[in-house]
């Protein structure tokens, strides 16, 4: 498999050209195949796409395209072309399949030859290299970021050509070259190389008029673009022209290209610190940076220094992989390697001044020559470095205006720099961040330093103390030398030691080495509000918190606190997330770092002040949970309490939840961990709103188990402090969740728990809330005369104080009676009213719900047709809001309707997308109804006996679940299949079962199944 990037992008594999499918597919390969065998971030390839605003589906197309891409190259390949990494996907393939690749190697030969004086060799791998190019780099993908990389191709391609007729020329072929070199000047008119050698390709072949006349138009097209005069190599090449100098002809002996080679410097200094014999992992960064820097040194072409900053928080290992990397590469530093600890992360660092003195000095410069200025020492420093090939070490930089004086003019030189901040403000720096070790590779330190035996004899434990380590190499390292320096203890005995979190940067000390000493450096090197924030931040027990936390956290606007926590980020003393961009970003603590955080906040807050912070982050966690509830849902469905909000300003809420359900999945984990904090602080209203607010979404993205824990921790909240309509409003929730797990008895008597509660403290609303869900219980029992009682009794309540939503909720119940009772047009009449009064309230699942009816309502009227076009709109409101249960059942409906119509192949594909969702998200009730959908199309399709499976199926979930009228009707469609299917000893005893149930039916649904009974019976008869 061959991979094109060196003109419009192409995959090929033998003869074939693959189909790479749509621009978003290609962005994707692109970004991949330009930093191959290398991990692109999820969120670059979603820069790659979008640019600076991605949506918020952008993770999911990325992964959408990746999947489509590794099933193209799997038709084509044995091999896993795309891996997954840790922080996104890495294209694995061999530099001999990318054409980008297999081009700087020629490139990279050709120099070689030239510096060996080989010349025709030079230029056949030149042109080798240049004939690669099928037009422009990456062509046709408008990518911003691609095209800033292949805008980098297209330089070292016009270089390359440079190179090579600059030599062909010292060989005398200027008259096979004024063509190519017309056409390229033409295509670079700003490129005055090119322009120098069309100049003397004319002249010496006897055009001397033609090239004065390409360096007129030269110096005219440079004034026009640009408002400067052609450079002087060029007006001196003019000159020589006009006086036809002797110099400018061909040598009867062509001139070689000689190259001197640098001087070494006597006595080069070698100021590096002496390598690490246990250095553990970092292979990939360590690979990059040796790769990085090699390149850079045998491309004569570049003008910039090379420069590769290695970023991670305190304790990372950052020195380890300088130093290492510095010693790797010592080696094509032949002038010397210079090093300077910059203290970046104390009060007082090192001073540009202090270093510049150092290096001056090793340099060979007297103490009485130093200039006493730093643009002068700057200066000179330069000058020294400007003919040698050196490397400078720069290790723990605070910032860039530390670095910047110490930076080389000379592009053979080259320069590490290690920092706990990104150092944006250096101008194409390489950034190589250091993270975390995984666990392998921490096993691996242990192993090294407190012995391989030690380590095995212990596995489990050695685990365990790589993870109260965080993986953290520097706590890693300490741990292993108190092992080692205690020969007696075995590892469980520190682990425990560990275990005690207001003990461990205690333990985590040895020697020189302690945690809490690097940490406090980074932390004392903040500013006061910077470090108020660090210590509130520990206050949360999520580990993951969202930037606005910030802002309630100091109670300070949120553009403020944002700055503050994006300090802290570019100190390394928290991360983000990698998930979400702007005000969407998030941010975690290392478990190290937060244990600090935690015993600067007992120090530093006293317990008002921490209290009142916690007070703050939950009243604003409330007020967006409410918000992003009322803009999915509509308003006033749900039982309010009194707690105190913190409000956020408007524009800041629209951003926050533009897609409530997308925010919701964002804040989740602080929403759980948030009801548990209110809880122990006592703060109950807080608890059981949160807790109250945060059920339509756990419903919706079917996140039961949170749902189950947030109830029990409030319910057992609003019990200790005897609040009767905070246990009211949490008992009434969890009947909900026993109806979604179709647990109809607890549902019961959580709801008649709930009524007896609302009407001690006499809440109406949360009365009828209850007995609404009372008669959905009884339909399902089909006791239909006490559903509808309660349904109208719900009814009756709403309407009376104004609920539109919940008003709609019950119409649409009794509309569902009135189909248990044929009375269609009655259905029609209340789904309607239902219909407009959801649009009013503004709840879009009201009204998917009401149209799911709607469309069973046309299905009973035998308008198969109206019931498709219903049950389609209901899907894309249930799609558009992410509610994957609704979308089970609209597909459920739409699957009947199309079979209805007699479209059997749309009908299956909807039904068993209905069953794939029905079954993941739990929903046993739809996961039975599609079942039986399916047993029905089976039947439609000439295939009873195959039928019989399903309705089998669905009968086991509908008595698992205990609803009896389904189970009665499902035995009826099973006895119809066996008939079918020629087997009338099954289908007798199926209906006997079916009759048998209806006798313990209440009497309306058991007259149904009786009616239900006698069509088959009377069928047969005839």
């Amino acid at each position: 498999m061959e991979f094109r990037v060196l003109g419009p992008l192409e995959v090929v594999t033998g003869d074939q050209r693959l189909d790479l499918g749509g621009i978003r597919q290609q962005t994707v390969l692109a970004a991949l195949l330009l930093d191959a065998n290398r991990a692109v971030t999820t969120g670059r390839l979603m820069e790659a796409i979008y640019g600076d605003d991605p949506p918020t589906t952008s993770r999911a197309q990325v992964q959408i395209c990746i999947s489509a891409l590794r099933r193209l190259f799997a038709a084509h390949s044995s091999a896993d072309v795309i891996s997954t990494q840790s922080q996104g996907y890495a294209i694995q393939a061999d530099s001999s399949q990318i054409d980008s690749h297999r081009f700087e190697k020629l490139v990279l030969q050709a120099r070689r030859a030239r510096e060996d004086r080989n010349l025709d060799e030079a230029i056949k791998h030149y042109r080798k290299a240049l004939a690669l190019w099928r037009g422009p780099a990456l062509d046709g993908i408008e990518s911003r970021l691609v095209q800033s990389a292949a805008s980098r191709l297209a330089e070292h391609r016009i270089t390359a050509n440079e190179d090579c007729v600059q030599l062909e020329l010292d060989l005398g072929r200027h008259h096979e070259l004024v063509g190519e070199l017309t056409e390229l000047v033409e295509e670079y008119p700003l490129r005055e190389r090119l322009r120098g050698h069309l100049m003397l390709a004319l002249y010496r072949s006897g055009r001397q008029a033609e090239a004065l006349q390409v360096y007129r138009l030269a110096r005219q097209t440079m004034i026009d673009e640009l408002g400067i005069e052609p450079n002087e190599r060029l007006q001196q090449l003019e000159y020589a022209i006009l006086t036809s100098d002797e110099s400018l002809d061909l040598p009867a002996q062509p001139a070689k290209v000689v190259e001197e080679p640098t001087a070494r410097v006597p006595n080069s200094p070698s100021m590096l610190p002496t390598d690490i014999a246990d250095f553990t992992g970092r292979t990939k960064q360590i690979d990059d940076i040796r790769q990085r820097l090699t390149l850079a040194v045998d491309d004569r072409s570049r003008f910039a220094v090379p420069i590769i900053a290695i970023v991670g928080k305190a304790g990372i290992g950052k020195t380890t992989v300088a130093v290492h990397s510095a010693h790797s590469v010592a080696e094509h530093f032949p002038d010397g390697q210079l090093y300077a600890d910059l203290h970046g992360g104390v009060s007082r660092p090192t001073s540009p001044m202090q270093v510049l003195e150092r290096f001056l000095r090793v340099l060979g410069v007297p103490g009485t020559a130093l200039p006493d200025g730093l643009e002068e020492r700057a200066e000179m420093y330069r000058s020294l470095l400007a003919d040698r090939r050196m490397l400078i070490v720069l290790d723990d930089a605070g910032n860039e205006s530390q670095v910047l004086p110490l930076l080389p003019g000379n592009p053979a030189s080259a320069v590490i720099i290690t920092s706990r901040s990104r150092l944006a403000g250096l101008a194409g720096a390489i950034h190589v961040d250091v993270d975390v070790f995984d666990s392998s590779q921490s096993m691996d330190l242990l192993s090294r330093i407190a012995g391989v035996e030690r380590v095995q004899s212990e596995a489990e434990s050695a685990a365990a103390l790589a993870e109260l380590c965080g993986q953290l190499p520097l706590a890693l390292r300490i741990a292993g030398a108190r092992l080692l320096a205690r020969p007696h203890w075995s590892i469980e005995q520190l682990v425990g030691r560990l275990e005690d979190e207001t003990r461990r940067l205690d333990e985590l000390k040895h020697g020189d080495m302690g945690i809490r000493a690097s940490i406090s450096l980074t932390y004392d090197g903040t500013g006061d509000d910077a470090r108020r924030l660090f210590r509130r931040l520990a206050i949360l027990d999520s580990q993951i918190f969202s930037a606005w936390i910030s802002a309630a956290l100091l109670d300070m606007p949120f553009a403020d606190a944002q700055d503050l926590l994006d300090d802290l980020a570019d100190a390394q003393l928290v991360e983000t997330t990698g998930v979400g961009r702007g005000v969407h970003t998030q941010y975690r603590f290392h478990d190290l770092i937060r244990v600090f955080a935690r015993e600067r906040l007992a120090a530093e807050e006293s317990a008002p002040e921490r209290g009142a912070a916690l007070a703050r982050v939950l009243g604003g966690l409330l007020f967006l949970a409410e918000a992003a509830r009322r803009r999915e849902y509509g308003p006033d469905i749900l039982i309010h309490s009194d707690a105190s909000l913190w409000s956020l300003p408007r524009d800041l809420v629209d951003q926050l939840i533009a897609v409530p359900l997308a925010w919701f999945e964002r804040e989740r984990m602080i929403l759980v961990s948030g009801i548990r904090q209110a809880a122990q602080a006592g703060l109950v209203e807080l608890c059981w709103s949160l807790t109250i607010n945060a059920v339509t979404f756990f419903e919706a993205r079917v996140y039961l188990d949170d749902w189950r824990e947030t109830h029990d921790i409030a319910l057992a909240a609003t019990r200790h402090a005897r609040d009767k309509r905070g246990q009211a409003a949490i008992l009434h929730s969890m009947g909900s969740l026993a109806i979604t797990e179709q647990r109809f008895d607890d549902a019961q008597r959580e709801f008649e728990a709930a009524v007896r509660l609302f009407r001690e403290v006499s809440d109406d609303r949360g009365v009828a809330m209850a007995i609404r869900n009372i008669g959905f219980l009884d339909r399902m029992n089909g006791r239909f005369d006490e559903a509808a009682a309660h349904y109208e009794w719900a009814l009756e309540i709403f309407r009376t104080i104004g609920d539109q939503v919940a008003a709609a909720y019950a119409l649409h119940n009794l509309a569902q009676l009135r189909l248990e009772f044929d009375d269609l047009e009655g259905a029609k009449r209340l789904l309607s009213e239902a219909l407009q009064l959801s649009g009013n309230g503004g709840s879009r699942r009201v009204r998917a719900q009401v149209l799911h009816r709607m469309g069973h309502v046309h299905l009973q009227s035998d308008e198969p047709a109206l019931a498709a076009r219903v049950f389609d709109e209901a899907l894309t409101v249930v799609r558009d809001i992410g509610d994957p249960t609704g979308e089970a059942y609209a597909l459920h409906g739409l699957g009947i309707a199309r079979l209805r119509q007699g479209m059997l192949a749309e009908a299956e594909g909807a039904l068993r997308h209905a069953l794939m969702l029905a079954s993941t998200s739990s929903q046993r009730l739809a996961e039975a109804r599609v079942l039986v959908g399916l047993g029905e199309l089976t039947i439609a399709s000439g295939n009873p006996a195959q039928a019989v499976p399903y309705f089998q199926q669905a009968l086991t979930l509908f008595r698992r679940i205990q609803v009896p009228v389904h189970e009665a009707r499902t035995l009826i469609m099973l006895g119809d299949a066996h008939l079918a299917a020629g087997d009338s000893s099954a289908a007798h005893n199926a209906l006997a079962e079916a009759h048998a149930l209806a006798e313990k039916l209440d009497p309306p649904a058991a007259e149904q199944v009786r009616e239900q009974l006698a069509e088959r019976a009377r069928g047969r008869a005839e």
